[in-house]
């Protein structure tokens, strides 16, 4: 008969499953990027590992050369201490433990922190934390026992084991922190930039953002309908609201004249074709001159005042002619649809012709201007607007250079999308397969785009007309009929305005 084993003493096993507490919270640890949840989770462990009242835990700023606490048990501000200064700034600087059996009779504890809050503390323990490389990164500090004890051997090895665990935990939710604020500046930067290159869309792309993230986080609310079970995590919604941030950075591979074309004529060639009416002008002019000489030579000096009666009447007439033509250009260069006949009264108009200086007949209406002031709607030409739909693959081009991490890598596939239609008639690739957050990213596009004010090739449209023409759109099959009807009864415009900055 095999002899039984003893039972295993109180004491080793409550050492057993403190050492297992810290292995499983080293898990949960590891696992966990945001800052703000895991110094909580940190402290509240440590606390029960070595049974004490409260703990705090501060973290090495080593080019400030300070200790830093974004949580303390007990506090809710954030403790800034020298390195050096304190208990804590000892153990971070010295990186040995110091535990303090009776707090008032240490000469090192300072007592402000009771005074001020009312605590009253007895006993501490205090450990550095390391990372991997054996170098101190904070420390942690347990305050008073429980049951009146002192801490002991086995809490400081408990809470020096708890500590390093911590460290790498906070070195990696750290590190996360930075490369979200490493893309959160290329992010800002590269809004910067297209709105540097289109000063007319300033702010458009942020608020495309707004609206898309505001209408993903209302499917939440749908319990019918084929959005009821679509969720989007924190992590989604980041990755969405990068994609809406740069849908439009490819513009920065568009010509700049082309971008901010706010008539059918760039500047340059409406201020030719000015001058060209100038001279023209001069011509009729001279041309009237011409004929009261002539008409004198036959009619005698006598009759000069009624040569001028006539000859004034006659140039008024050619110059409000001229004036009725140039007014009629003017309208035909708006941003407006081209009316009917227009066009050919445009042909018309290219046969009409002036004498130069050099008494060479000139055509007034050259058939490069003919050609863009009968652009039957906007102001681009097709050639124009093909280079400005091109400002999708140089956006995805540029994204997808970029290293996302593996929660943000489909950024350049949903701006990719941002300009398809479902029924295949959108661009670049004329597909009517799309992902369901560059339906939502249309749909925003669209509305910020017709209700855009500073935009100078066109009008704001009205709330109303904006949500009647994208109902159109998705009536046709353009458009996300579900999303839009989100989009509406959710009140995404008046939602989204709630939430952006002032």
């Amino acid at each position: 008969m095999l002899p039984q084993s003893a039972p295993a003493s109180p004491n080793l096993s409550r050492r057993l499953a403190k050492l297992t507490s810290i292995l499983d919270v080293a898990k949960a640890m590891s696992a966990e990027r945001d800052l703000d949840l895991l110094l909580p989770l940190i402290l509240y462990e440590a606390t029960k590992v070595v049974e004490s009242d409260r703990c705090s835990l501060f973290i090495l700023d080593r080019e400030r050369e300070e200790l830093w606490s974004k949580v303390a048990q007990g506090s809710k501000n954030e403790i800034r201490l020298p390195m050096g200064s304190g208990i804590a700034g000892q153990v971070a600087h010295t990186g040995a433990v110091i535990n303090i059996p009776d707090a008032y009779a240490d000469a090192r504890f300072n007592s402000s922190f009771d005074v001020s809050s009312g605590y009253r503390t007895h006993t501490i323990l205090c450990v550095p934390m390391r990372d991997a490389n054996g170098e101190v990164t904070g420390v942690i500090q347990a305050l008073n026992k429980r049951g009146g004890q002192v801490f002991d051997e086995e809490d400081e090895e408990l809470l020096l084991a708890l500590g390093a665990q911590a460290a790498g935990a906070i070195e990696n939710a750290l590190l996360h922190e930075e490369i979200n604020r490493l893309f959160e500046g290329f992010v800002s930067a590269s809004v910067v930039a297209i709105e540097a290159r289109d000063p007319t869309t300033a702010g458009h792309s942020g608020r495309v953002a707004d609206l898309t993230v505001s209408l993903a986080q209302a499917l939440e609310h749908r319990a019918t309908g084929p959005y009821a079970q679509t969720r989007f995590t924190a992590v989604e919604l980041q990755e969405l609201r990068y994609a809406s941030l740069l849908h439009d950075f490819g513009k920065v591979g568009v010509r700049e004249n082309v971008l901010v074309k706010a008539e059918k004529l760039y500047p340059h060639e409406l201020e030719a074709l000015r001058a060209r009416f100038q001279l023209a002008r001069k011509d009729l002019q001279l041309q009237s001159s011409r004929r009261r000489l002539a008409a004198v030579e036959v009619r005698g000096l006598a009759a000069l005042p009624s040569i001028h009666q006539e000859e004034d009447a006659r140039l008024a007439q050619e110059l409000a002619q001229l004036d009725e033509v140039m007014g009629f250009l003017l309208t035909c260069n708006k941003p407006t649809v081209l009316a009917q006949g227009n066009f050919e009264r445009l042909l018309e108009l290219g046969k009409l012709t002036f004498t130069d200086a050099h008494d060479h007949g000139q055509p007034l209406l050259l058939p490069q201007e003919i050609q863009s002031l009968s652009i039957t709607r906007g102001t681009l030409s097709p050639e124009e607007r093909r280079e400005i739909e091109s400002h999708v693959e140089h956006t995805y081009r540029f994204l997808s250079q970029i290293p996302w991490t593996r929660a943000l890598r489909r950024v350049p596939e949903i701006a990719y999308a941002h300009h398809e239609k479902l029924d295949g008639t959108g661009y670049p690739r004329a597909v009517p397969e799309i992902p369901v957050q560059s339906r939502m990213m249309s749909i925003c596009d669209i509305y910020d785009a017709l209700t855009a004010s500073d935009r100078p090739y066109k009008k704001a449209v009205p709330h109303t007309l904006a949500l009647d023409i994208l109902k159109k759109e998705a009536g046709s099959g353009q458009l996300d009929k579900d999303l839009f009807t989100i989009f509406v009864e959710a009140e995404i415009p008046r939602r989204a305005l709630k939430k952006s900055p002032a």
